[in-house]
């Protein structure tokens, strides 16, 4: 087993818990061809159509992802956010996502663009890099929530970039427990 599954396989057994006791699942893994997946797994006390309405409003997204945030939901649309509620989504530290596709209630792709907070080298090679949003009713008027990021370059840019995403990932989708509780 090579470091890098060792690390994975450590990896799908972490959990990071919220002063609520609610659990997002590090599932991460890597596929066979190498390619490694950022998973994470939330249960939210919500049916999917309210779910869904706190990627797919702006006023929900902004309680919960940043205070700055709209979506233009379709086909083609994005998703724009800004951590910082003093400056503007025309801010070159904000955060574009355009949407590649989406599934009513089921499904959010996102195409991530690295801002200038990330090295110019994973910026100029972030092309394949996404993120797949899946809803799925877990019954008693419950949703899973199952984030799986995509297309991860290779080097030590690229780990830096990973493990940022995990951190963050993890306090966001907390955020969004803490919010719909």
């Amino acid at each position: 087993m090579t470091l890098l599954k060792l690390c994975f396989s450590i990896c799908i057994t972490l959990c990071a818990y919220n002063s609520n006791g609610q659990v997002v699942t590090n599932t991460s893994y890597v596929t066979p061809s190498g390619e490694k997946v950022l998973r994470l797994e939330v249960t939210v006390p919500v049916d999917k159509k309210t779910a869904w309405q706190y990627f797919t409003r702006d006023e929900l997204l902004q309680k919960w992802i940043a205070p700055l945030a709209h979506i233009d939901l379709k086909t083609g649309g994005f998703i724009i956010t800004n951590y910082n509620k003093n400056a503007s989504l025309d801010d070159s530290t904000s955060i574009t996502l355009g949407i590649t596709n989406y599934l009513e209630e089921e499904l959010l792709t996102l195409k991530v663009k690295l801002n200038d907070n990330f090295p110019a080298s994973v910026q100029n090679e972030d092309g394949n890099l996404q993120e797949l949003i899946q809803f799925e009713d877990s019954g008693d008027g419950k949703t899973k929530i199952i984030s799986s990021m995509i297309g991860w370059g290779n080097g030590e840019d690229w780990e830096r970039t990973f493990d940022f995403f995990v951190k963050g990932n993890v306090w966001t989708y907390q955020e969004l427990y803490k919010v719909i509780k």
